[in-house]
């Protein structure tokens, strides 16, 4: 099973549990996976999902900073319920040892040599990474590594 069926399939199942807070995060989802396949033309794979759903993860986290910084963490909760509905879809994520190999791997297989090559390095490594690690805290191990 795709990860989109997997989605409908959840969306069919919350909207017969009555689970309205659940039910909306995965409407979400597939409002924002249905407007990407119609503005691009194209038809969803489990990656292109994966995106999607890393995308709306890092909003809601933006948005919980902000929520709580104003003083509203009921709003903040809300937010906070929704990122665990979609971190479901996303891949596990990787361990700081498990980064730091792919790193050293992706320096080893360019052949970067100062912080000059970051931007190799990353294009390497997004395709890699992408939705099973924050990719800042990629960026910070590159640079680090590429310090020494």
């Amino acid at each position: 099973m795709s990860l989109k069926e997997r989605i409908a399939e959840d969306m069919k199942a919350a909207m017969r549990a009555k689970e309205t807070a659940r039910l909306g995060a995965i409407r979400l989802l597939m409002a924002a996976m249905k407007q990407k396949e119609v503005d691009e033309r194209i038809t969803l794979d489990d990656a292109g999902v994966i995106a999607i759903a890393d995308k709306l993860i890092k909003q809601r986290r933006d948005s919980v900073s902000q929520y709580e910084s104003a003083g509203r963490q009921d709003l903040a909760d809300i937010e906070k319920a929704e990122i665990a509905v979609l971190a479901a879809y996303m891949p596990a994520a990787l361990s700081d040892a498990e980064i730091e190999a792919a790193v050293a791997a992706a320096i080893t297989q360019s052949g970067a040599s100062s912080p000059a090559d970051m931007g190799k390095l990353m294009a390497i490594l997004k395709p890699q990474l992408a939705g099973r690690a924050d990719m800042t805290a990629v960026s910070a191990k590159v640079k680090a590594a590429l310090a020494r």
